[in-house]
């Protein structure tokens, strides 16, 4: 898993002694919600480093970094970002619709999670992303009722 983690590192910081202070990945995925592909986008701040606002400078900056990359593509490969909240704190304080950084309130995850989408300049949907259909129970099919 941190193979595939490290070729989703957007930015990283090391603090004075070279130690690993933080790090935000961004992977391309599509929700069933939106049907439309987004740059999942994690962060992590070493406890030693946390406090020190690291993860809004993060996250300034790997929007720029992933827009700057997706539009430069001859077909971009993604709307933007989606955040997931797993920090309940922040969820809770960071409580308006729409974050001054852009980031918009969607609803939630599964997991019972905030999450929140920030899109790119300019771009335009794609045609929707077919849903899977839902794998059927191991059995025997019932046949209707009849009336």
């Amino acid at each position: 898993q941190a193979r595939q983690r490290l070729k989703e590192v957007v930015l990283h910081a090391r603090d004075a002694d070279g130690e690993m202070a933080g790090v935000c990945t961004a992977v391309a995925v599509t929700l069933p919600r939106l049907r439309q592909p987004m740059y999942y986008y994690r962060n992590f701040i070493a406890e030693v480093a946390r406090g020190q606002q690291l993860a809004p400078q993060f996250l300034e900056q790997s929007k720029q970094a992933l827009q700057a990359y997706n539009l430069g593509l001859s077909k971009p490969l993604c709307l933007g970002i989606i955040i997931e909240l797993e920090n309940k704190g922040l969820a809770a304080h960071r409580n308006e619709a729409q974050w001054k950084e852009g980031f918009t309130f969607i609803g939630y995850s599964p997991k019972g999670l905030t999450l929140r989408v920030w899109y790119f300049e300019g771009v335009r949907l794609f045609a929707p992303a077919r849903l899977k259909k839902p794998a059927q129970a191991a059995g025997r099919q019932r046949a209707p009722a009849r009336a």
